[in-house]
């Protein structure tokens, strides 16, 4: 923009406005620099002394913002521009002292409230140059109210530029429409710079209590030591904090005591993906028994199914099929048409396992089968005579259990499927086996019909009785579920009602803890979180029992049967947000991340 002649200026503005006051005499008695409320050649002390205060209170403010050089000093007018009842009010004023002033004359940034007011009260006296300051009044209140904690806002040397041509513009013809319009803009222009600054990422603030300004490593260290609730709460102060409390750090210790959140009870993350705040979360609700029931699928007839998961899909047997279904984002329920359909069983499919891309059934029919997932490789050879009750694979070696009273062991090698290496005579009903996770060894449970345990571990490489655990089991205290948790400790369930926990590196002839059914029903099925976290399936009322194993009562039951569709809990799966549970006639599922 081009500036007019500072003499077209003056005698305009005198047109206008009629002669001005005289200019304010230094202290030398030479005119000070008119226009301006700054500092100039010649000035007073007490102007000096203004001026001084006004610089320190702009600095308080953070809202300094850039000069531009004048014929005789600096001004320190108001950032912002007034309403539009303000600039009616102090149009007469701004002209005056700018057609005084001539172009080109640029302010700082930097006052307040309270030096427009009193710039205005001191511009009817006669001074021009803080009659720019009275111009300033209602730019005072608008900065001030801009002020956020925190925020800096740097001032716009146009803004002061545009304020020292405001008389000019008054005689080119600009009336206070323009001036509502230029408001307005600035008013949209600040809720964007609002908005922006929203969107940013937190910050560490640069200012606050000395908590905040410790180095990071410092400040985890005394945050390793709250506890959940304090965690929360201190999230709670600022954005920063809160960024900084979700760091996985603070709550791996948290994790490690709660109940299914992913870790081992030797602290191996099995989730490492999912932030471990948020785990934590959803492992409130498994200890508060909060979850919402769903029935994932439904058959016509009564089943036995098996279930297994294996990342985003879920394999169930129905009759002599194994079927693949994939979950929805949810997890809580499934695509309804199914991934892949397995068969070659003329009987139920007893019991599977997922291992190395295959599936490996038990069937009714005596017959083992191996199935490629990503294929239509099938092949299933006869097995044991009678149908074969349980299946486990590890290592390519798979081991089964029969109720024609023996285990067998065989290779998964494509080149030798169907070549038994091991026929063990257990003299029972096999009902459940499992390998040791270091391959060395496998556990049968039986019927428990005989005089000697149910629990009978074997040596995997010559078939060797190895040790049996326990030496108390009452006739009929069959085991229907076994499984390792590491090698050295497992767990089992069956018709006595008792869950048991072995660690053989203490004792093989008495379990270290055990847990009662408190309706005294056969247990079915369990599964671990390799933690805390324990489940049970009951034999009535479709009953799953939740247990922290830190304590010997159940912590929740969920009966998902009514009376005259009473069935027993075959089989059940958990991750971290989401329980299934196969029954009867129905595959049912309990959500924990959204109750």
């Amino acid at each position: 923009m081009v500036s007019p002649p500072p003499g077209a200026a003056a005698a305009a503005a005198r047109l206008c406005f009629g002669p001005g006051p005289r200019p304010l005499m230094g202290s030398q008695g030479h005119p000070g620099p008119p226009g301006n409320g700054g500092p100039g050649e010649g000035e007073g002390g007490e102007a000096r002394k203004l001026q001084e205060g006004r610089v320190a209170r702009g600095k308080r403010r953070k809202g300094k913002g850039k000069a531009g050089a004048g014929k005789g000093g600096r001004g320190s007018g108001a950032e912002g521009k007034p309403g539009l009842q303000k600039a009616k009010e102090t149009a007469g004023l701004g002209a005056e002292a700018g057609a005084r002033a001539g172009p080109g004359e640029e302010g700082e940034g930097g006052g307040s409230v309270e030096e427009g007011a009193r710039g205005f009260v001191r511009g009817d006296e006669g001074s021009a140059g803080e009659g720019k300051e009275a111009r300033g009044r209602g730019d005072g209140k608008k900065a001030e109210w801009r002020v956020r904690p925190g925020r800096r806002e740097d001032a716009r040397p146009g803004r002061a530029q545009g304020r020292g041509s405001q008389a000019w513009g008054c005689i080119a013809g600009a009336g206070a429409a323009g001036v509502a319009m230029a408001a307005a803009a600035e008013e949209e222009e600040e809720e964007e710079e609002e908005e922006a600054a929203a969107r940013e990422p937190a910050g560490r603030p640069a200012a606050g209590p000395a908590l905040l300004r410790l180095p990071e490593e410092l400040l985890l260290l005394i945050c390793s030591y709250l506890d959940m609730r304090a965690l929360g709460r201190l999230a709670q102060v600022c954005r920063w904090l809160r960024r900084f409390t979700s760091c996985d750090l603070l709550w791996r210790r948290i994790a490690r005591a709660s109940l299914n959140s992913g870790f081992t009870r030797l602290g191996t993350d099995l989730m490492a993906s999912v932030p471990v705040k948020e785990r934590v979360k959803v492992s409130q609700n498994w200890r508060l028994g909060r979850c919402r029931e769903g029935i994932l699928l439904k058959w016509r007839c009564s089943q036995m199914p098996w279930m297994q998961l294996e990342g985003d899909s879920l394999y169930i047997s129905q009759a002599n099929f194994i079927l693949a279904y994939q979950f929805r984002p949810d997890g809580a329920s499934l695509n309804r048409r199914p991934l892949g359909v397995f068969a070659g069983h003329d009987e139920d499919v007893c019991h599977f396992v997922l291992a190395n891309s295959h599936i490996i059934s038990a069937g009714g029919d005596g017959k083992i089968g191996v199935h490629k997932i990503h294929s239509t490789f099938t092949v299933k050879y006869s097995a044991h005579e009678q149908e074969v009750n349980c299946v486990d694979c590890r290592g390519g070696i798979i081991v089964s259990g029969s109720r024609d009273r023996t285990a067998k062991v065989w290779p998964l090698a494509s080149g030798r499927l169907g070549q038994c290496l091991h026929t063990i005579q257990t003299e029972d009903r096999v009902w459940s086996i499992a390998i040791s996770p270091v391959l060395g060894s496998f556990v049968t449970g039986t019927a428990c019909c005989g005089h000697f345990s149910p629990l009978r571990i074997w040596d995997l490489n010559s078939g060797q009785l190895m040790t049996h655990l326990g030496s108390d089991f009452p006739p009929g205290a069959g085991v229907l579920d076994v499984m390792y948790e590491s090698p050295s400790t497992l767990l089992s369930c069956g018709y006595d009602t008792y869950v048991r926990y072995w660690d053989l590196r203490a004792s093989v002839r008495k379990c270290v803890m055990e847990w009662e059914e408190p309706h005294d029903s056969t247990l079915y099925c369990l599964q671990t979180d390799g933690n805390h976290l324990l489940a049970t399936g009951s034999s009535y009322y479709g009953v799953v029992r939740l247990w922290d194993r830190r304590q010997r009562a159940c912590l929740h039951a969920f009966p998902l049967t009514s009376t005259p569709l009473s069935s027993p809990v075959y089989c059940l799966r958990f991750t971290t947000k989401h329980l299934y549970a196969a029954l009867s006639y129905n595959l049912h599922v309990l959500d924990f991340q959204s109750p």
